[in-house]
């Protein structure tokens, strides 16, 4: 005799924190995740302070994130998150092309990027193959990884992504979204001399002589991948 399959038990369902500084776009995932049998939000954070306290109280099963958020670059919290809470899956989202992160938020121990321009729909899939123990990426980016692996240089295209550390990456975005050095300062938690030593770095290594070049170099840069982004977007 053959039994039905039964329904998914709320105890079955698997724990997603949401982690995102606009209320809004988490309403639309936490509608879209709970019509979901095998998914459920437990819990919804605003900034990375919120998103630590949280893990610690509510022991989600994935975490689903903002890569800006406007008290910790998103790379910062993923290294964060897996410091404390090694093995943890997070997700990033953002609205930035997923060929500027993708490969630096694999690096820093997330298990897979989302663009929010691929809509909320594509959201369920990518947290299922995450929890399954594979990353998540589109075809396309997930090929440019696989061919990183085997180049000789291990880095991901010619651009600054190449060539920029992670920190040096972040202060070139700010810089094309046309953040001043003490904002950038703030944001980041540094100090506007330490933005200024990343400012430094960033022009010998891209060989750009002058900081209004530099300015040019990166407002061309940011629109090239999909910005500017609103302040306080990701």
């Amino acid at each position: 005799m053959s039994l039905a399959p039964q329904p998914s038990t709320p105890s079955a369902r698997k724990k997603i924190l949401l982690v995102d500084d606009h209320p809004l776009m988490r309403r639309g995932q936490a509608d879209l995740l709970s019509r979901e049998t095998d998914l459920e939000v437990i819990g919804e954070a605003s900034n990375a302070r919120e998103a630590m306290e949280a893990i610690a109280k509510l022991k989600p099963d994935l975490v689903l994130m903002d890569m800006a958020l406007p008290d910790k670059d998103g790379l910062e919290l993923i290294k964060d998150i897996q410091a404390l809470y090694p093995g943890l899956p997070v997700l990033a989202m953002s609205m930035q092309d997923e060929s500027l992160y993708a490969a630096r938020v694999l690096r820093a121990g997330g298990r897979g990027y989302v663009m929010k321009a691929e809509g909320l729909e594509r959201l369920a899939s990518a947290i299922r193959t995450v929890l399954s123990g594979q990353v998540a990426l589109s075809p396309r980016m997930a090929a440019k990884v696989l061919e990183s692996m085997v180049g000789p240089a291990g880095k991901i295209g010619s651009g600054p992504e190449a060539k920029l550390s992670d920190r040096e990456l972040e202060v070139l975005r700010l810089f094309g979204e046309g953040w001043s050095t003490e904002e950038i300062a703030t944001r980041l938690h540094l100090s506007p001399k330490t933005v200024d030593v990343h400012r430094g770095h960033i022009k010998e290594k891209l060989e750009l002589k002058t900081t209004p070049e530099l300015q040019r170099f990166a407002i061309r840069w940011v629109a090239s991948h999909g910005g500017p982004a609103d302040l306080g977007t990701g």
